[in-house]
């Protein structure tokens, strides 16, 4: 078992923070969030024309992956021999593992730490165009590999624009004292433009062959697991491997995945104040749900947050309200109060497992006199849902991608 500790990477306990600045305004938050929401639907709504039409002779344009600049949660690993510590973001969206690398042929962006140089590890190597390792680049980026010579070329594009591209190698991958990764694949990016904030790059967690998960399956057995910290002051984890599993946890069956890379659960139900919201049922089973790291706030179906936010409005109606906040348009003015009782919020998962979003999850704090539900509504009816990481906050998430399901503990991260 290897357990890293994870940050907010606009809180104090960030080292790529060390301004100790707020981070990014709300507008600028939401406006990206929105950008990662609408790649994530774009590429469900191709994985499924493509498997409509997979005898017909359509061609359908290859995926953007998911903008990076504002997803807010980082870990540090180690790469090379000796080791180079770097700081990327876990992405249970994606699958390649990329990092910068030297010389940086095309362009790198400015990092917090020195950029990997691969010529300096005596543990790199470079994948050849002619291995099958190259060709499974198709799917864990959505692209076909290129060729540089003899070397494989990666190519990892995001929906707001921005690119890596790169040699794709192997090397040492260190995830603690004691747990290496040998001969671990991953990008060595080039060319590296756009929007990635002082990140050194990205850590794949989803289910492609090529992601972490997949990688270290031998070691880990496809399972990991995390805690969100519920404020940016404070940590939370990321582990790999299963340790002491308390039994209090709860599992739903994974749902039927309408793309190979991403988790996708059922939501049967929505509590506020533990009263259940009249939701046909059809609203949530005829797009589907996934979790999502990455998303910041989950999005719902149109009627159940239309149900969500009236139903969340009379439990609040003795408080003022605030204008609408972008996408965010319950809010509220509490400058004036020091303590505010807000409706517990529970969702019911496939299994009927329920779990209750933590306070913190539960509201979107901009400031003591805007502060807004958590939630969205899909701009369609048939967009897929996102479960986001705000409503994640606080609770241990289990992914058990061996076994088919997912956990949830209420316990916090200690």
């Amino acid at each position: 078992m290897a357990s890293l500790k994870v940050v907010h990477r606009h809180g104090p306990c960030s080292h790529l923070n060390q301004n100790k600045s707020n981070g990014p305004p709300l507008t600028q938050i939401l406006f990206h969030d929105q950008s990662r929401v609408d790649a994530l639907q774009s590429r469900i709504s191709l994985a499924t024309r493509k498997k409509a039409f997979q005898d017909s002779k359509v061609t359908i344009p290859t995926r953007s992956s998911l903008p990076l600049e504002y997803e807010s949660y980082v870990v540090t690993v180690g790469l090379g021999t000796p080791k180079k510590d770097l700081s990327l973001v876990f992405d249970t969206g994606s699958d390649l593992t990329w990092t910068q690398c030297q010389p940086c042929v095309g362009s790198c962006y400015a990092q917090q730490e020195p950029i990997f140089d691969p010529s300096l590890s005596t543990s790199y190597s470079n994948i050849t165009c002619t291995s099958a390792l190259c060709s499974a680049l198709k799917t864990a980026t959505g692209n076909p590999p290129g060729c540089m010579g003899s070397t494989c070329v990666y190519r990892q594009g995001y929906g707001d624009g921005s690119f890596s591209v790169g040699y794709f190698g192997q090397e040492k991958l260190t995830l603690s004292s004691t747990d290496v990764l040998y001969g671990f694949l991953f990008g060595c990016g080039q060319n590296n433009q756009g929007l990635f904030g002082k990140i050194a790059g990205l850590l794949g967690l989803g289910r492609d062959n090529l992601s972490i998960v997949s990688q270290s399956a031998q070691k880990y057995g496809k399972y990991f697991s995390y805690c969100l910290p519920l404020s940016s002051s404070s940590t939370g984890y990321l582990t790999f491997g299963k340790g002491k599993i308390s039994n209090s946890v709860k599992y739903t069956p994974f749902a039927k995945s309408q793309d190979a890379s991403l988790y996708f659960i059922d939501i049967l139900d929505i509590y506020v104040g533990g009263t259940k919201l009249y939701i046909n049922p059809i609203v949530f089973s005829s797009v589907g749900t996934i979790i999502d790291s990455g998303t910041i706030i989950t999005r719902l179906p149109p009627a159940a947050y239309s149900s969500l936010s009236k139903t969340f409005q009379k439990h609040m109606v003795k408080y003022p309200k605030a204008p609408a906040s972008d996408i965010l348009d319950t809010c509220y003015d509490l400058r004036n109060y020091t303590k505010v009782l807000i409706p517990k919020i529970s969702f019911l998962f496939g299994g009927h497992v329920k779990v209750d979003i933590a306070p913190a999850g539960i509201l979107y704090v901009e400031s003591p006199s805007q502060i807004c539900l958590g939630f969205a509504g899909n701009k369609d009816t048939s967009d897929v849902g996102i479960f986001g990481s705000n409503q994640q906050k606080g609770l241990q998430v289990i992914y058990d991608v061996a076994g088919g399901k997912l956990g949830f503990e209420s316990r916090g991260c200690a």
